[in-house]
């Protein structure tokens, strides 16, 4: 009844059903490992932005290198913005996807140490993109700013290409070590993002807290792979006794036919 199962579409039927099974279950436990990843990078990003602020120095110094547990760790700094060497890094978007620049002014320390602060989102309103942009000023004299202290950007992480040539106080990344080169001086290792103090009439824009991922989105996906394996030998099964059905149905009306008619 079953030698249906020797023939060449049948054969090819079955081994793509036993190739299916196992990647099914593997893309199941990589979706289950996504999970997992970005669950401990939402708890990770969850505790670093309700910590408690440091004094910035104490996370990094010049040429560090901002790791994951530092990155979004609430920071404070005392000294004073240094407005005469500020820039703006281009292509950037604020929170409606509108394209602009961010703010980047060194804030050099008590200690004559700088560090980079990302004051905020500004629309791109002149003329051209050659022009440099108005900028709302930052507060003068000593003051304390707060912020989450970020990593160096890179191509390599951010996907943006670091464009020579750029129009003057115009830069593509936010990286300590090109600002170091620029300013002549000891540059902390990242940035922050500033959230404090608030800047004036709302300008610029402080940049938003970054979101959760959606790591629930994985899980379900682990579970539906891991479904479709168990589905597929079912459907084979399903399949194998609806042909073995209608072969037999198919021998019973070649037999009826065959007979010959009673008189």
């Amino acid at each position: 009844m079953y030698r249906f199962l020797l023939s060449r579409q049948w054969v090819i039927l079955t081994l793509v059903s036993l190739l299916l099974i196992p990647t099914m279950i593997r893309l199941g436990f990589w979706q289950m490992h996504r999970y997992e990843e970005r669950t401990a990078r939402n708890r990770l990003v969850s505790d670093a932005l309700t910590s408690k602020a440091v004094p910035v120095e104490q996370l990094t110094t010049p040429g560090h290198t901002v790791t994951r547990s530092e990155r979004y760790r609430n920071v404070t700094a005392d000294g004073h913005f240094d407005t005469g060497h500020e820039v703006v890094v281009r292509r950037r978007v604020n929170a409606d996807e509108t394209v602009g620049f961010h703010v980047l002014t060194p804030f050099v320390l008590t200690d004559g140490k700088v560090l980079l602060v990302n004051r905020g989102w500004i629309p791109a309103d002149a003329p051209s993109q050659t022009t440099f942009p108005k900028v709302p000023a930052p507060p003068g004299g000593q003051v304390t700013v707060t912020g989450r202290l970020m990593p160096d950007e890179t191509t390599a992480a951010s996907g943006i290409k670091d464009l020579k040539g750029l129009p003057a106080r115009q830069v593509m990344l936010i990286n300590s070590e090109q600002e170091a080169r620029r300013l002549g001086a000891q540059v902390l290792g990242g940035y922050i993002a500033q959230t404090a103090p608030e800047p004036k009439g709302d300008s610029p824009e402080l940049v938003g807290r970054p979101g959760s991922e959606d790591a629930a989105l994985n899980y379900a996906y682990a579970i539906q792979w891991w479904l479709f394996s168990a589905g597929v030998p079912l459907g084979w099964v399903i399949l194998v006794r609806r042909e073995a059905r209608d072969r037999a149905q198919a021998a019973v009306r070649e037999t009826e036919q065959a007979e010959p008619a009673t008189v």
